[in-house]
């Protein structure tokens, strides 16, 4: 049985906008940072966060355990493999832009059930802005719904594309021959989720995502009526650990327009597992 109806909107969302409050947005342009392992930036907000939100969320719902982006992988990969329901966090996403002043990041949040995401909120603390998405109910920006939105033909549209993690012979087939007007990278994920669920760009592409940079942003978009796959076409799965290509769009005919182009890249693997993450 879900236990969508267990679940305080309201209340969880209220928690992301507290702990942004209280230990992200404070230490902006002050923060000291260091580097993980694999190389990436943590700061003391991104565990501060991850705690306070850990601590609230068990206090209120002991039975469903945390899965965050902090924790060691082996225990991240033992909590997918024996929990029927959890949360999936990621306390700061945009820790590098955070760490460098740029104002792009957010706080996310979702509830997995056997692997799949049926509730998900992101706030963002700089805009001050909330969305959340629940399994059939659609999708909110505050409160208000969103809603699909044509997109002009492919070479007009304005997209979203992270060059660091694509395969580099899409890479350079994408900057060679440019099938789109214009493209952006934030630096955000659970961001650039959001921001095309609420029609502010046309496509997004992705070469390996996290499954807490994708839990809640990929559910607000689908919610909203977008359309989502990995590049070959296959379903982007939340069952494991594994990096993940996307390719999104809030239109769902310039999907299709997307994948026709990819399948004409003809010299690239299905999957590209040289992308970095």
């Amino acid at each position: 049985m879900s236990r969508i109806n267990e679940i305080d909107q309201q209340w969880v969302g209220k928690l992301l906008r507290t702990s942004a409050e209280r230990f992200v947005l404070p230490r902006f342009h002050t923060v000291v940072s260091s580097r993980k392992p694999d190389g990436s930036i943590v700061t003391s907000a991104d565990i501060d966060s991850q705690n306070f939100l850990q601590d609230m969320l068990a206090a209120r719902y002991p039975d469903i355990p945390l899965l965050g982006e902090e924790m060691p992988r082996a225990e991240q990969q033992s909590l997918l493999e024996n929990s029927d329901a959890l949360w999936c966090l990621d306390p700061l996403d945009g820790t590098s832009n955070f760490a460098a002043g740029v104002p792009v990041f957010g706080v996310s949040l979702a509830l997995l059930e056997k692997g799949h995401s049926v509730m998900g909120w992101i706030y963002d603390p700089v805009r001050a802005e909330l969305f959340s998405a629940v399994q059939g109910k659609g999708a909110k920006i505050d409160g208000a719904m969103l809603h699909t939105r044509e997109a002009p033909t492919l070479k007009h549209c304005v997209g979203v594309v992270d060059y660091k993690r694509l395969d580099r012979n899409l890479a350079l087939r994408i900057i060679d021959e440019r099938p789109f007007h214009s493209q952006r990278n934030f630096g955000s994920s659970v961001l650039e989720w959001c921001w095309l669920a609420a029609g502010r760009y046309h496509f997004y592409l992705h070469g390996a995502q996290q499954l807490w940079d994708r839990a809640a942003g990929a559910l607000i978009l689908q919610e909203a009526g977008g359309q989502i796959s990995q590049f070959n076409g296959q379903a982007l799965q939340e069952k494991d650990l594994k990096p993940r290509s996307v390719l999104a769009t809030l239109d769902p005919n310039l999907h299709q327009t997307w994948r026709n182009w990819l399948e004409h890249v003809s010299d690239l693997p299905p999957e590209f597992p040289n992308a970095a993450h």
